[in-house]
């Protein structure tokens, strides 16, 4: 192995004083991790797939039970509003229960009619998958491989982000306490400069990441030296489009949820307003009337809506994109500023006047930031969306479904949210397209990313009596 570091340090971002340091494991820690897994799996893939739901299901349950301490956590950790973690906490119980109810059903063997008498599809786990995690939603990002990727039998080792080491290892308590077997769900706290060994170590099967796209281009860039499937959700700069028939009121009340939960820390914010002249004055008050709206303060408190920033280095980006953007001619409308005090924290910004030159549009803003961009029709609008190096989500505001629909065909993108918030949910398809990825996670395209689809194939009724008979 490469760099190893002595521990890793858990900071909280409201505070900035260390919440506890981390141990990080050896080379001889990961080998270990790394055996278990594949002794274990020959077992665990031979378990019948309803003993695996139903550990999956008793994950959920736990999940439940201890919803106000693990969001405690994850506030403490990176900065999350306690509303939002609990919430957090609570689709993860949901994933953990819709997948040990559905797994079955999409585990099952599949007819698949050919020239034989009988060929069929099935679904076989791939073994140890190798997961590096972010840490805006720690427990999420998490479960939204693990649920059904364990429910498909195969086993899984999970890299975290540095600074969110505490939930980490509760995601692994959880495991181990709901009964499932050692060296099912492993832990690893390593450097980034260990994961391309440890993709590319045999005992590894498959990788997934959530990430930026630079670390996407170094995992994938480990996965094919290795031969290894890989899923990776990336980056994102999301469309936000407003039509001239759209609801108004109704597309900056949502615009203002969506850039500014969770501090604009989520690749599937929506982080580019591209908005049609005929309403971009209303829409553009109103989104500031939004923002200024926003309660930032201690995120342990319910009132406020928005705590700080995860670290440091995230606020000097977004002031440093806030800057860029405005000498290149952008006007700031509100918020940019720090708070006076400790914390990582700055005010919700909105700019008008943008361009695809300025970095609030052309960059992955990951921060409380949202661009404006006016347009003179749904046709522009559409040409500037797809105007991106990202594809993850996008939305389009009207009140004609029928143009709406046509238009999120145009779009370049992974989903399209018509009237709506773009968000994960366990019972759709979730994953981007361009430099915001590839592969799937969720509902049964992500169980099945990391099965192999053995063709099972039988010979014609009829040339094997004839054969017999020759005989």
């Amino acid at each position: 192995m490469a760099v190893e570091l002595q521990a890793m340090r858990s900071v909280n971002p409201t505070t900035e004083q260390e919440i506890a340091t981390y141990p990080m494991h050896t080379a001889n820690d990961v080998d270990d991790a790394l055996d278990r897994a594949v002794s274990r799996h020959q077992s665990w893939r031979s378990t019948p797939v309803q003993v695996r739901c139903s550990l999956m299901a008793t994950v959920g349950g736990l999940l439940r039970e201890r919803r106000d301490s693990l969001a405690a956590l994850i506030t403490a950790e990176m900065g999350k509003p306690i509303a939002e973690s609990r919430a957090e906490v609570e689709k993860c119980a949901f994933a953990c229960e819709w997948f040990a109810e559905k797994s079955p059903g999409f585990l099952a063997d599949q007819a698949s009619p050919s020239d034989s008498s009988r060929s069929f599809v099935a679904f076989e786990p791939l073994g140890t998958v190798f997961a590096g995690m972010p840490w805006n939603f720690p427990l999420w990002q998490v479960f939204r491989f693990a649920a059904p990727g364990l429910c498909a039998g195969n086993c899984a080792v999970l890299k975290h982000a540095s600074n969110v080491c505490g939930c980490a290892l509760a995601i692994g308590d959880l495991f181990r306490d709901a009964g499932f077997p050692d060296g099912v769900f492993s832990v690893l706290l390593v450097a980034s400069e260990q994961i391309a060994s440890i993709i590319e170590d045999r005992r590894i099967a498959a990788v997934t990441l959530t990430g930026s796209t630079a670390a996407g281009r170094s995992v994938a860039t480990a996965a094919g030296r290795s031969l290894k499937p890989a899923v990776l959700e990336l980056g994102g700069s999301d469309a936000f489009i407003v039509l001239e028939d759209a609801d108004v009121e109704e597309a900056a009340t949502i615009a203002a949820r969506s850039r500014f939960q969770n501090a604009g820390q989520s690749c599937i914010a929506a982080k580019r307003f591209i908005v049609v002249d005929a309403v971009a004055d209303q829409f553009e008050e109103l989104l500031v009337e939004r923002a200024r709206a926003v309660v930032v303060g201690d995120p342990l408190r319910d009132a406020v809506t928005m705590g700080p920033l995860a670290r440091s280095d995230l606020r000097d980006t977004f002031e440093r994109q806030v800057r860029e953007s405005l000498a290149l001619g952008a006007t700031l409308r509100c918020g940019a500023q720090r708070p006076e005090g400790r914390g990582y924290f700055v005010t919700p910004a909105v700019i008008t006047g943008c361009t695809p030159a300025m970095a609030a549009y052309r960059e992955e803003t990951f921060g409380p930031l949202a661009a404006v961009m006016r347009v003179r029709s749904a046709d522009e609008a559409i040409s500037a969306a797809n105007e991106s190096d990202f594809g993850l989500g996008g939305n389009i505001w009207t009140r004609d479904e029928e143009r709406g629909l046509s238009l999120a065909r145009r779009m370049e993108s992974g989903g399209v949210y018509i009237n709506g918030m773009t968000h994960s949910d366990p019972r759709i398809p979730f994953g981007g397209v361009k430099e915001s990825g590839y592969g799937r996670e969720l509902a049964i395209f992500g169980i099945r990313e990391f099965v192999n689809a053995k063709t099972i194939w039988l010979p014609e009724a009829d040339a094997t009596l004839q054969k017999r008979v020759v005989e």
